[in-house]
């Protein structure tokens, strides 16, 4: 059997790379900090102008109608740069439960907007009463075009640039619902936060806000399964961003201790060097198994329950490791704030506290098992 990438996959690979790599360079991200800003408009325009951003997108509003596997050769090279773009919030948190279970007008509203790059999205997962995003604590009332929601989220991406955020709720008799809230509109408020890696978040609160009916994502009765849909494909991408810091970082180290002498020598001739470079590159390996077989299922509509936490602890554990162990063997330089690889292990780090930590996956993967 055949695992390798088609042409055309490899073809958007190169190109996304291309276009990341000449953009989102170490002085651009730097030019961006010291303005104050985090959002890299133009490698988020360049995407959408090489017709990147509509991949998995139908065909009939404007996209390309793939699916997870080249959205996936996307986030790897988003995190192999740590571009800071929304691709996770708006292309696969908010584009592809929109693609699945959006009406007619939901889609003619956003998706078009989405694969030119001029819609913003994004999602509300981290619920301020809830430690599970399948069990949402907020509370709507939808009845015709006169609903209201009450909810508190908090880490919300991109939440003050959104045109919508996706929030899970439960309606009065209990039902899941995936609603689509307007974060500027009435008893929405918007309180700033602030990431481990240093990238601004958003609390979400919702008092009252105004939704309807022309807002449930998914429809009556389907409520339940479109979260299940939207949580499981963002911790997909949470994986694959995952898996391209961790490619870089080992790449990064690799070239460091190539060059980097002790004694007259190379310290990559240093045996201890050695293995810990060595077992970086296993668990890079572990990485990209692990996450390509989760992805290959969910884009098979299979069952990846199973799959999705073994790529998730691989995620975590294993991307930790890997930045640690590039900080390391980067002496005193993997430490500096203004040296490139301090970037990508801040932003592990805080995708590893997104995914929930190692213990936390470890314990779903052994509930699972014992199915």
């Amino acid at each position: 059997m055949d695992f390798s990438f088609t042409e055309d996959q490899n073809s958007i690979r190169e190109l996304v790379k291309q276009v990341l790599t000449d953009i989102v360079s170490d002085d651009s991200l730097k030019a961006l900090a010291r303005e104050g800003k985090w959002f890299h408009e133009r490698a988020w325009k360049q995407l959408a102008d090489s017709e990147m951003l509509g991949l998995a997108v139908p065909e009939e509003y404007g996209g390309a109608g793939m699916g997870l596997t080249e959205l996936c050769l996307l986030l790897q090279q988003v995190g192999r740069t740590v571009a800071p773009i929304p691709a996770l919030e708006t292309l696969v948190s908010a584009a592809l439960p929109l693609a699945e279970f959006g009406t007619a007008a939901q889609k003619d509203r956003f998706l078009g907007g989405i694969v030119r790059g001029e819609t913003i999205m994004t999602a509300a997962l981290v619920d301020s009463g809830s430690r599970d995003p399948l069990n949402p604590s907020a509370v709507a009332k939808v009845d015709g075009e006169q609903g209201r929601v009450t909810g508190r989220f908090c880490n919300v991406a991109y939440a003050d640039r959104a045109a919508r955020a996706v929030v899970p709720a439960r309606s009065e008799d209990g039902a899941v619902l995936l609603l689509l809230v307007d974060p500027k509109a009435d008893g929405v408020r918007l309180a700033a936060q602030k990431g481990t890696n240093g990238q601004p978040l958003w609390l979400l609160e919702l008092d009252d806000a105004p939704v309807g009916a022309a807002d449930v994502l998914g429809g009556p009765g389907r409520g339940e399964e479109a979260l299940r849909y939207l949580v499981d494909r963002t911790n997909l991408g949470i994986c694959a961003v995952e898996y391209g810091i961790a490619e870089q970082a080992l790449f990064m180290t690799a070239n460091y201790s190539g060059e980097r002498k002790q004694f007259g020598v190379p310290i990559a001739t240093f045996q201890g060097v050695t293995q810990r470079v060595g077992d970086a590159y296993i668990d890079v390996q572990a990485m990209r198994s692990s996450m390509w077989q989760a992805c290959w299922r969910l884009d098979q509509g299979l069952d990846a329950r199973k799959e999705l936490a073994v790529a998730k602890f691989f995620a975590t554990e294993a991307g930790a490791r890997v930045v640690a162990a590039a900080q390391h063997v980067h002496g005193g330089m993997g430490f500096d704030r203004d040296y490139p690889l301090y970037r990508y292990f801040m932003t592990s780090k805080n995708l590893e506290l997104t995914l929930g930590g190692t213990q936390e996956t470890l314990a779903g993967l052994g509930e699972l098992i014992s199915e």
